[in-house]
């Protein structure tokens, strides 16, 4: 996702291609995620990421929000095929019949997978344990690049994909790995790295 930069880079290269990116880039994406809901907004963004540059689904996430209950699993879960008829109509969305019925099918997935932790208060854990407990500084550069998928993100597919879910293929899980900041993909000489470091040690996840 990131391209290669110089070592008096400020910011990721790959956010300097707009304003919605450098705003995504400096206030959200690698910050570690307190709330499991907010990684639940991140699994449907990034389903409908799939086919498009990220770019076209942020410029569309408030409509999202507001059409999809604010991101809410449990009414999401109730979606029938109404609802689904009613979305395809709306232009203020990706209209693709597919990811809308898939993320229904992933937040009742995702209920089900709260079901088995016990709760809400396992959710976050879970997602923590394809890294080994904690966040992961992968301290990219130019020598150290950023991949498309890694072997942690292959295993979140394959078992998301076992328990339910669909459209999470390792790219798509490695992309959502990174923007809750479970892993930190920030260049080394970008000032975000340190600064999403500093919020994994405040929030124990390293």
């Amino acid at each position: 996702m990131l391209a290669s930069s110089s070592q008096t880079s400020q910011r990721c290269p790959w956010a300097e291609r707009s304003e919605l990116l450098r705003d995504f880039h400096d206030h959200e994406w690698g910050e570690p995620v307190a709330e499991a809901s907010i990684l639940f907004e991140y699994l449907v963004l990034h389903t409908f990421q799939l086919g498009f540059d990220f770019p076209v689904v942020l410029k569309r996430r408030e409509a999202f929000r507001e059409l999809l209950a604010s991101f809410d699993p449990v009414r999401i879960a109730r979606f029938g095929d109404d609802d689904i008829a009613e979305l395809m109509l709306n232009p203020r969305i990706i209209r693709n019949r597919r990811k809308l019925e898939g993320t229904v099918q992933n937040a009742q997935a995702w209920l089900k997978l709260q079901q088995e932790l016990g709760g809400e208060a396992g959710l976050l854990p879970f997602f923590y344990e394809y890294v080994g407990g904690k966040t992961v500084d992968n301290r990219r550069s130019e020598q150290n690049p950023v991949p498309l998928s890694t072997p942690e993100s292959e295993a979140m597919s394959k078992d998301l994909k076992r328990r339910g879910f669909v459209m999470t293929g390792p790219m798509t899980c490695y992309n959502i790995l990174q923007t809750a900041g479970i892993v930190n993909d920030h260049l080394l000489t970008c000032s975000r790295h340190a600064a999403c470091n500093s919020l994994a040690i405040a929030e124990g996840r390293t």
